[in-house]
């Protein structure tokens, strides 16, 4: 016994210990014996439960790095539910480059159309897909032969200069 154990008087002490305030001197050598034991050994040691696939198959797409190209794909896979079946049949994802969302329209009125409702639309891809990694939607016509390639082309007559 400690001096400080001689100033709480005995009822206080076994009131204390019955209200798990303060251990028994025998609880705490039960606890110092099983502190000893392994824990992954025991049978109801906390952790021990049986997992679902589901809850493994999110852990190893989680530690592998997986959960973005995994919500690309989903979001792909899942086009029509974002943007409504009547807009999917006239629309589809082509591109995914730098948090930029590239849709193809079956014409220019529904490119522009879709550009009114970009605010919907990216709402309801970062809701859904959070970890596909989209910050901004850009929406293009048919598929149009070009004469400017690329993001960064001059600005100009083009190839049409050099003609003559």
């Amino acid at each position: 016994m400690s001096a400080e154990d001689d100033d709480v008087p005995e009822t206080l002490a076994t009131y204390l210990r019955l209200r798990g305030l303060e251990p028994s001197p025998r609880a705490k050598r039960r606890r110092r014996r099983r502190g000893n034991d392994d824990d992954e050994n025991q049978p109801f040691a906390p952790g021990r439960d049986p997992k679902g696939v589901g809850d493994v198959l999110d852990k190893l797409t989680h530690d592998s790095g997986w959960d973005e190209p995994m919500a690309r794909a989903d979001l792909v896979r899942r086009w029509a539910e974002v943007a409504g079946a009547d807009t999917a049949q006239h629309t589809r994802p082509v591109a995914l480059a730098d948090g930029m969302l590239t849709i193809q329209c079956d014409s220019t009125a529904w490119a522009k159309q879709l550009q009114l409702m970009r605010a919907h639309i990216l709402t309801q891809i970062l809701q859904r897909f959070p970890d596909a990694g989209v910050s901004s939607l850009r929406f293009i016509g048919p598929d149009v032969p070009s004469w400017k390639w690329g993001p960064r082309a001059v600005p100009g007559r083009g190839p049409r200069d050099t003609y003559g």
